[in-house]
């Protein structure tokens, strides 16, 4: 079991220092796995039933080798830190009692500036996205 305090206090630590904007609100998305698809998607409609967004499952192939599937849970919100800690761990004892891996939360960098100082342009062309944490 990870230490989501912990965690969380990291990751929103690392987006301050990065410039990221303390008030705007946040796309935070929780991720899961499992091999079986059906066990994966009974989870997902207990998340869904407790507000969050759901995406639609992907098979994802691991580098050493096998196959997953995969969903997020997202949720907008701003970067409070109890909030998220709680939803964390509310979410990796629902996934365990599903025999669903959870791995844990993420979001992207808010502001319009990155760690240099350089306005971002969402240039669709390029593929490229504000940094990840």
């Amino acid at each position: 079991m990870e230490n989501w305090q912990e965690f969380t206090e990291d990751t929103i630590a690392a987006l301050m220092e990065d410039g990221s904007d303390p008030d705007a609100e946040y796309t935070i998305e929780h991720h899961f796995y499992h091999e079986d698809f059906a066990r994966l998607e009974k989870l997902a409609v207990e998340v869904f039933k407790l507000g969050y967004e759901v995406t639609d499952a992907e098979e994802v192939e691991f580098e050493e080798g096998g196959t997953a599937w995969v969903f997020d849970a997202i949720r907008e919100q701003s970067l409070d830190g109890a909030s998220i800690t709680a939803d964390a761990i509310k979410l990796e004892a629902l996934a365990q009692k599903f025999g669903v891996e959870y791995d844990g939360w993420g979001t992207y960098f808010e502001g319009g500036e990155d760690e240099d100082g350089d306005d971002f342009e969402d240039d669709e062309d390029d593929g490229d996205e504000a940094p990840r944490h």
